[in-house]
């Protein structure tokens, strides 16, 4: 038996009860707009009601997240593998008792370890839905393998767009590149749209319904929608003083808005209980490519 299948069989080993937390994987296609800002605020709204959330720092190189929180993490997803941090260590708690985990260099880095560390990390992660209601994944901006594998494993994909052309064909560039993955599962997979900085409703499902023609005519998918958030000066001034506007100005527009697409997320259907996947698909994917 070689290495990967042997991880493989640790994999299959963790993933025999059925995953707890709720995962969704925030991307977009492009960089600019507001992704991480999307990220923070729900997670806001969500342990609002009661749920709770972890952050999962994906996006490699930057540092969103901690710069909209404020905190500095101590540890991150290399301390993790390589210096003997558990994960209670590594999550990093944020406003509201969010926590959340920056990758830094150890996501790239999985492909590299040895089967131990491998090991190590999958019994470790595994921990995580015990430990949170929902999981949030930041991904990278961009169709880059890595933001791929993130989007790849996730059964709940947060799609943001503007109304910007360059951002309506990145993502659309995103999506071809999603449904053209012969791995990808369509049936397993809801893609919902979430239109950031638009003036009006109407804008808002302007864009989903843009994208979703383009996706039904020729990739044969579907999209739905999941809501918009109106463009506001509350949250660029929350942005500057490194906080979620949602906590900064709860009566704020944008925060409203946050709101109403935290209960549509949350009260709508999911995927079913069979195709249900939990933060050990996501690391799979990476061991997977090793075979």
């Amino acid at each position: 038996m070689d290495q990967a299948e042997q991880l493989r069989n640790i994999v299959k080993k963790n993933q025999q009860s059925a995953p707890k937390a709720r995962i969704f994987t925030v991307t977009s296609g492009k960089g600019g707009v507001g992704k991480s800002n999307v990220v923070v605020n729900l997670a806001v709204h969500m342990q609002r009601l009661g749920k709770k959330v972890i952050i999962f720092d994906a996006d490699l190189g930057l540092a969103n997240v901690e710069i909209m929180f404020g905190a500095i993490p101590k540890y991150n997803l290399s301390d993790l593998i390589y210096r003997g941090k558990t994960i209670q260590e590594i999550i990093t708690p944020g406003p509201m008792d969010i926590g959340f985990i920056s990758g830094g260099s150890g996501i790239t880095g999985v492909n590299n370890l040895s089967k131990e560390k491998l090991k190590f990390l999958v019994h470790n992660l595994s921990e995580l839905d015990d430990l949170a209601d929902v999981i949030l994944i930041d991904t990278g901006a961009g169709i880059s393998d890595h933001v791929l594998e993130f989007v790849m494993a996730s059964p709940e994909i947060l799609l943001l767009a503007t109304s910007e052309p360059s951002s309506l064909t990145d993502a659309y560039s995103l999506l071809k590149a999603l449904h053209r993955n012969p791995e990808f599962r369509q049936a397993q997979t809801k893609i919902k749209v979430i239109s950031n900085r638009v003036v009006t409703e109407e804008e808002g499902m302007g864009i989903y319904e843009k994208l979703n023609a383009v996706v039904g005519q020729f990739l044969k998918g579907n999209l739905e929608y999941l809501g918009m958030i109106p463009q506001d000066s509350a949250m660029e001034k929350a942005v500057r003083q490194q906080q979620p506007v949602s906590i900064l100005y709860p009566e704020a527009k944008s925060s409203r808005a946050f709101e109403v697409l935290t209960g549509n997320l949350l009260d709508g259907n999911t995927v079913p209980l069979h195709a249900k996947k939990g933060i050990m698909q996501l690391l799979s994917r990476f061991i997977y490519r090793r075979g």
